[in-house]
């Protein structure tokens, strides 16, 4: 019996009255020359949707799942049916997982890759035949106790070599089930105090371990990116890859920015202080871009409660600067979202998703729909226009000294005077389409 019986695939029905229909979400509704289902490339994640138990700081477990506790190959092996079955009742093209999140630890490092291996050739044959992609897989480095102090950070060498063993075996899981990219999501990499930690040495040791999951990328013939998730104070003090801008300077200090890009997280980005749009925004403009995870935060808590997105203003702009940036490549919208320790039913889970992949095609056809009246952009450029006049480009891209541009200035009797950003009706006009 499947976990999720009597359930339906979902159907696109704007005018229907229940709750398991797509409003918005026309997968084959064609918007800027491409279907809404490659514009977003949806996927599911594995480990809040299959693994997390529903617990708080104050609380256990709330969820029952006949696949819990999850410590053993049948077990995994029954949360693999029902995560597929509920890939299929989405119709959603990806998924992505930690390697914990689908098979149990085992009893020792060789048991524990064996397991992986083990269980994604149960995997491989349910993804035949039209079922749904890896968006990407990762390596679980923050669970354990042992990354109590870090994973590639970590002041052991031992660790460092475990975490070496383990990457490799999810990457070439990643590999074995077609996966598009493969993500560091660096959970324990950072610190609490500078009393304990030598932080140039933490860093190099970080770049060293990211080159050399590079070059074993090039080896194994991992087609996609290498994602790095920038996110700050999760769950130590001070975390090495706090946002877009930083795990960019960390890249070329390390000559991977060509190499790497990042998996930006909406929650991430409001913990960083930003927008997400911004981290979006700077990732496009430094060449890194490659991946979003939709979430939303709960902004009177102050920390990442992973929520199912459900603001089509906010979620509009997101997709705004994705598609001014030419939309994904091998990147897609992957929901690291989960219920609310309350929502205890099957059905919620599929009604979450349902609605968060509405959101987001709503966001996103609002975004197409800007960029392709322009106004925006238009507005954009006529506050720039004057830096495409000759003599004041030449500044940036000739030979013009500070000597010469200041006599200029000087010798022309400049007296600039500030002219309206107009953000009022800036912000007029993208209600206009929201």
């Amino acid at each position: 019996m499947s976990y999720f019986d009597g359930i339906d695939p979902i159907r696109f029905d704007p005018d229907g009255d229940g709750d398991l229909a797509f409003r918005h979400y026309d997968a084959d509704r064609v918007v800027m020359g491409k279907p809404l289902r490659d514009h977003l490339r949806f996927a599911v994640c594995w480990w809040h949707s299959f693994v997390w138990e529903g617990g708080d700081p104050f609380g256990g477990q709330t969820f029952q799942r006949p696949w819990f506790p999850g410590d053993t190959m049948d077990l995994a092996r029954q949360r693999v049916d029902a995560a597929f079955d509920l890939f299929r009742i989405l119709g959603v093209p990806f998924y992505a997982f930690h390697d914990h999140d689908i098979r149990p630890q085992g009893a020792s490092l060789a048991e524990s890759n064996a397991r992986l291996d083990e269980i994604t050739d149960y995997m491989g044959p349910k993804m035949e035949g039209g079922g749904p992609g890896l968006l990407w897989g990762t390596a679980n480095m923050f669970s354990d106790r042992r990354y109590m102090s870090g994973a590639a950070t970590n002041p052991d060498p031992d660790v460092f070599a475990y975490c070496a063993s383990i990457v490799r075996a999810a990457m070439g899981a990643t590999v074995k089930l077609g996966g598009v990219n493969y993500v560091l999501w660096g959970g324990r990499e950072g610190y609490e105090t500078l009393l304990n930690t030598d932080m140039d040495r933490e860093l190099q040791q970080m770049g060293r371990f990211l080159s050399m999951v590079v070059e074993h990328k090039h080896r194994i013939g991992l087609k996609g990116d290498i994602l790095i998730e920038p996110k700050p104070q999760e769950p130590t003090k001070h975390q090495y890859d706090h946002d877009v801008a930083t795990v960019y300077g960390f890249l070329k200090r390390f000559g991977l920015e060509g190499e790497v890009k990042v998996n930006i997280e909406q929650g991430h980005a409001i913990l960083a202080g930003h927008s997400f749009e911004h981290e979006i925004a700077t990732a496009n403009a430094l060449g890194i871009f490659g991946s979003i995870d939709m979430n939303r935060n709960d902004y009177q808590s102050g920390w990442d409660t992973d929520q199912f997105p459900n603001n089509v203003p906010e979620v509009a702009m997101a997709y705004y600067e994705i598609l001014r940036g030419g939309g994904f490549a091998n990147g897609g919208t992957n929901f690291d979202a989960k219920l609310r320790r309350q929502s205890l039913d099957p059905v919620d889970l599929v009604a979450a998703h349902v609605g968060a992949m509405d959101v987001c095609a709503r966001g996103l056809m609002a975004a197409a729909a800007m960029l392709e009246d322009g106004a925006l952009e238009r507005r954009r450029e006529a506050r720039y226009a004057k830096w495409d006049e000759a003599e004041n480009a030449a500044m940036l891209h000739g030979d013009a000294t500070l000597d010469a541009i200041a006599d200029r200035a000087e010798g022309a009797g400049l007296d600039p005077q500030p002219v309206s950003g107009g953000q009022e009706r800036l912000e007029n006009l993208v209600n206009r389409y929201v």
